[in-house]
């Protein structure tokens, strides 16, 4: 896939485990699309609510706080729609109860592209450990996606209790280091990516993420003649006929 292309999906949805996850990966990439016309989900299984590391904070009160802050950040970015699956912070797991959810959520958004993380990537550097709750929002997030959210035998409860039909995602992006096989040019939304991240204020105190994020993404782009760039591993799972006959059989 080329990276000089930009491929426009119809519908997205990026599942992440908490807020800010989407803005510090591949805000940039969502703008882009929102911008483009695509339909954007963010669907984060915690609300972050053990992250705010202040004398007398509450995790209840943290969530507020973290749901309000990614609720304004998908905002900048001109995405739609943020759900919140409520999973505790800091002990997520890829159980089938979360799969389920998931499920849920891609039947009933029907995205043609779900976006998430690497669920492989454990040793992300020199001196960053991937989260746990990372790798366990992108193993339940890809476990939703094939088989089970396309399969209408498993799970046939959602479809009988609410009506969300079986549903098969055209594309999965995986945001990850140094794996990536498509880069996605963000100049034009670099600094909507970085608004979009100073939205949270509880994580960012005094730090301007500004600099850092540049620095990223223009690493990201050297030698691909962009400036910026979010870099992504593509996996595709239907063909672009494939994906035509089935978007014609539905309409």
């Amino acid at each position: 896939m080329s990276s000089s292309s930009f491929y426009v999906p119809e519908s997205v949805m990026a599942i992440v485990a908490h807020p800010d996850d989407i803005e510090f990966s591949c805000a940039g990439t969502m703008a882009r699309w929102a911008k483009a016309g695509a339909r954007i989900s963010y669907v984060l299984c915690t609300s972050g609510d053990v992250g705010i590391d202040e004398p007398g904070m509450t995790r209840a009160r943290a969530a507020e706080i973290r749901e309000a802050e990614a609720r304004l950040a998908a905002e900048i970015a001109g995405v739609g729609e943020i759900i919140f699956l409520g999973e505790p912070d800091g002990l997520l797991t890829a159980t089938l109860e979360l799969r389920k959810k998931l499920v849920r959520e891609i039947r009933r958004f029907r995205p043609e592209v779900v976006v998430t993380g690497d669920p492989t990537v454990v040793w992300a550097g020199a001196d960053y450990i991937n989260h746990p709750d990372h790798r366990a929002a992108a193993l339940a997030a890809v476990e939703a996606v094939f088989p089970a959210a396309g399969q209408p035998n498993l799970f046939e409860e959602i479809e009988e209790q609410e009506g969300f039909k079986a549903h098969k995602v055209r594309k999965v992006y995986a945001t990850t280091w140094g794996a990536a096989d498509l880069y996605v040019n963000i100049e034009e939304t670099i600094d909507t990516k970085i608004e979009s991240l100073r939205a949270h204020k509880s994580q960012m105190g005094d730090w301007d993420p500004a600099d850092m994020i540049k620095q990223w993404a223009a690493e990201s782009a050297k030698g691909k003649e962009m400036r910026y760039a979010e870099g992504f591993k593509v996996v595709t799972l239907l063909s672009d006929e494939d994906w035509t006959k089935r978007q014609q059989a539905q309409k």
